[in-house]
Formats: C-alpha cells, sequence, structure tokens
C-alpha cells in the first residue's frame, strides 16, 4: 500500500477520513445546538458539559457492570482495575462541573427557559449508577461469604485478603466519589441559582443537600467506626 492509499478512509461511511468515521463526529458534534438555535452564547458550555458527563458515566457503569461480572466469578484482579476505571470517570465529571463556574447566574437564567423541565434527576448516567451500585455491593458480599471472610477480617487480615481488600478499598473510592460528585453538583447549582429557590422539576434546593452523603456501601464505612473503637486509643482518643 502506497503511502497515498493509507491517506484514503477504508471504514464505512462518507465523512472524509477514518478518524471522523470511526468516532462518528459528524453525528457527535451535530448533537449541540447551533449557534443559531440557542437562546444564549452559554448554551454550548452547558451541552457540553453534560453530554460528557453522560459518555463518561455510560462508560463507568459498563465497567462496573463487567466487574460485577467478574467478582461473581472469582475474577477479583481483573474487577479491581475495571474499578479504578470507573471511579476516574466519576472524578472527571465532578472536575468537569467547575468549567459551569464560568457561567453568570443572569447568564443562566436565560439559558434555563431552554431546559423546560429538565433537571439531573432525569439524567441516564446518573440512573444507572444508582442501579448497579447495589449489585456490586451485592457481589462483594457474596464473595465474602464464599471465601468465608468477614469484612473486619479483610481489613485485619494483611496479605492473606489482599485481593480483597483491594476489592473493598476501590468499592469505597467509588462511594466516596459519588458522594463528592452530589456535593459538588449541589454547589454548582447554589452558585448558579441559589440555594433557597425552586429547581426546574418543582424541587427545592435544599432537597438536594439530603441526598448527598447517602451511601452505596454504609457497611464499608462502618467498619472503619468498628476498627477505631477497637484500637488500643479506642473511640475517644484515649488509653483504656
Amino acid at each position: 500500500m502506497t503511502d497515498n492509499d493509507r491517506s484514503k478512509p477504508t471504514l464505512p461511511g462518507t465523512a472524509a477520513t477514518d478518524y471522523e468515521r470511526y468516532l462518528r463526529t459528524d453525528e457527535l458534534l451535530a448533537l449541540q445546538k447551533t449557534a443559531d438555535d440557542v437562546v444564549h452564547h452559554d448554551e454550548h458550555l452547558f451541552q457540553t458539559v453534560h453530554q460528557s458527563s453522560e459518555l463518561w458515566l455510560k462508560l463507568a457503569c459498563l465497567e462496573i457492570e463487567t466487574a460485577i461480572a467478574l467478582v461473581e466469578a472469582d475474577g477479583i484482579t481483573a474487577a479491581v482495575g475495571l474499578l479504578r476505571r470507573a471511579n476516574d470517570c466519576i472524578a472527571l465529571i465532578t472536575e468537569q462541573l467547575l468549567m459551569l463556574e464560568h457561567m453568570n447566574p443572569v447568564d443562566y437564567a436565560v439559558v434555563r427557559t431552554a431546559l423546560g423541565h429538565g433537571a439531573g434527576f432525569d439524567s441516564p448516567g446518573f440512573r444507572r449508577v444508582h442501579h448497579v451500585s447495589p449489585a456490586l455491593g451485592h457481589a462483594f458480599t457474596a464473595m465474602l461469604t464464599r471465601r468465608g471472610v468477614a469484612l473486619i477480617d479483610v481489613y485485619r487480615g494483611g496479605r492473606a485478603h489482599e485481593d480483597l481488600f483491594q476489592l473493598a478499598e476501590q468499592l469505597i473510592t467509588w462511594d466516596e466519589r459519588n458522594i463528592v460528585w452530589r456535593m459538588q453538583h449541589l454547589k454548582t447549582v447554589e452558585r448558579i441559582i441559589g440555594g433557597h429557590v425552586i429547581g426546574t422539576q418543582g424541587t427545592p434546593v435544599e432537597v438536594l443537600s439530603r441526598r448527598i452523603d447517602v451511601p452505596f456501601f454504609p457497611e464499608l464505612w462502618n467498619v472503619r467506626d468498628t476498627i477505631t473503637r477497637e484500637s488500643p486509643l479506642g473511640a475517644d482518643g484515649h488509653g483504656r
């Protein structure tokens, strides 16, 4: 094949290059409103942040679903790797929420008129996270049962349960990063529209704060209380 041949696309499609055909950039970049369609210039920013977040959430949940199957098949090492990837997806979408700080609240008030009744609770990615997370917790609990290991012994056992320890730590990272993501979302909402107003679906912003620190895996948080209470210093920080 000559160099000239390599410049020609070989994948199916109508775009000029294989890069564009593989990534379907024509369709992808057509998903945003045009300059003539927006009610305010900042709609471009708003759509970019939220559409890219849905892609990262889709990837995160795909990895979680695959990790669940691996845990059920005792493939812990591979599952841990996928959970790390999913956790980094959540870190990315949390960080990119900061891009919305570039919006003046007055400008967002105009953007908001184009949203209809759309709200974050309707996010397919958000709903999928809340679907796959309990399943991940069940898979982990079933793994402990098969191994005949108590959760606290995963932490006390050192290298004897290293694979289970690494798995448990990725679960609590998933939990923690989702809580941080929800917190950042709340603060972004408060920064843009205020903290004592009604959202697009008639829900007071204050309600969001009650839904933040709700863990998927409370037992992984509780075991830390147990470890601290049973430590030489005890829960009050003083020797017994």
